[in-house]
């Protein structure tokens, strides 16, 4: 056999060894009922732009290296710290020179928060991975950025704190009966709070996605232990979701890639199902998701739009994008000027995003019946959710 024909078969098998794995997610993902995506916890106030415990404090400019930037880093360290301890949080410093630093090097701190299955090692851990950007542009000066992206942050945070208690309440019952292997259903959950995403002049490959760039570069050059499951922090994402000026009104997200189109439908899913179940505070009849009854393999081209995701894309990770762009109109009207700022914002649209992250993240994880409402929950003990969970990993199991 030449080493040619060896090499095309060897792409064919690992081919053939993605479709497999594409088949057995898709087969495995479990949805989350109606009476848990009504009883999911509401943001209340936490999305007020004067007072709001998760928002406000991000509504302020935040250029990387600056002490507004510090000061939001600040407010996600002492988020994760207070109020879910059991995650593991890190920053990942790099500096770059600007086009406006003259020489100097700025730094840039990526703020990443785990939160894995207590038995399992990090290179055993397969994790689906929330992103949004949470530096603002230098130019016009004042800018603060609440789509771009002030609000993603914080919806990212309501999620997790939303579904944390619900991970602890699976992941014991699995202990529970037993399932607590190394590489038995473990799934974990991260978020990335990246910083330099905007230009600091004009947008170009070197000006621009700095955190971004140097995470993708760091993760590809970091290695697990040669045993485990996963080579390295970029192959153990499952999928790389990344949020973007998101909090305008009626916003238009497509899908851009075939590979996670089957995500993007099962999310466009959930909004439908919380409008029928009028749990979405917007007006906004029409989905968001203009694609989902598109067959994957007709979806639009990428068209450009460059983002956080574009490192990580380019090796190898899988990316879903929610980005607001509307074919013929583009970004929402307020991108890139002194008015996107909190009073800009749509606070129903923001709340409802922060409950479309939840339901998606609880879905991704597998999380019904493990949220504390009476509906699902009373009455039920931890054998009970064990023998559940038992019954669950049997049924994927059986493709």
């Amino acid at each position: 056999m030449s080493p040619a024909y060896r090499s095309l078969s060897s792409r064919i098998v690992s081919l053939w060894l993605g479709l497999l794995l594409l088949l057995i997610r898709v087969y495995a993902y479990e949805k989350i009922s109606n009476e848990t995506l009504n009883a999911l916890p509401r943001p209340n106030d936490d999305f007020d732009i004067h007072n709001g415990a998760l928002l406000s404090p991000i509504l302020r400019t935040r250029v990387p290296g600056t002490p507004g930037s510090t000061a939001v880093l600040n407010h996600f360290a002492d988020f994760f710290r207070t109020t879910l301890p059991e995650w593991t949080i890190e920053v990942q410093n790099s500096t770059a020179k600007t086009p406006t630093s003259k020489g100097k090097e700025v730094p840039f701190r990526n703020f990443i928060a785990t939160r894995d299955p207590p038995w399992a090692s990090a290179g055993d851990v397969e994790r689906l991975t929330l992103v949004a950007h949470y530096d603002s542009k230098i130019e016009p000066k004042g800018f603060i950025g609440g789509i771009d992206s002030a609000a993603p942050c914080a919806m990212i945070m309501h999620a997790m704190r939303s579904i944390d208690a619900a991970l602890a309440k699976k992941w014991s019952a699995m202990k529970e009966q037993g399932l607590d292997e190394p590489l038995e259903d473990a799934h974990g959950i991260q978020v990335i709070f990246l910083d330099g995403e905007e230009a600091f002049k004009e947008w170009s490959d070197t000006d621009s996605l700095y955190g971004a760039r140097a995470l993708a570069t760091h993760w590809d050059d970091q290695f697990y232990p040669a045993m485990s499951e996963f080579k390295t922090p970029l192959s153990s994402i499952s999928l790389f979701v990344l949020l973007d000026l998101l909090g305008s009104k009626s916003p238009t997200i497509q899908s851009y890639y075939e590979t996670t189109h089957w995500a993007y439908q099962n999310l466009a899913a959930l909004e439908k199902r919380f409008k029928s179940l009028k749990q979405f505070k917007s007006s906004s009849t029409d989905s968001w998701f203009i694609d989902s009854g598109k067959d994957g393999h007709k979806l639009t081209p990428m068209g450009g739009i460059q983002d956080d995701h574009l490192p990580f894309l380019a090796k190898g990770v899988e990316v879903l994008h929610l980005i607001d762009y509307a074919p013929f109109k583009g970004f929402p009207s307020v991108w890139h000027t002194i008015d996107d700022d909190g009073e800009h914002l749509d606070t129903e649209t923001v709340e409802d995003w922060g409950m479309l992250v939840t339901a998606f993240a609880a879905e991704w994880m597998e999380l019904e019946g493990y949220f504390d409402h009476p509906a699902t929950i009373k009455g039920r003990s931890d054998q009970d959710s064990a023998e559940a969970e038992a019954i669950r990993l049997n049924k994927k199991t059986e493709l």
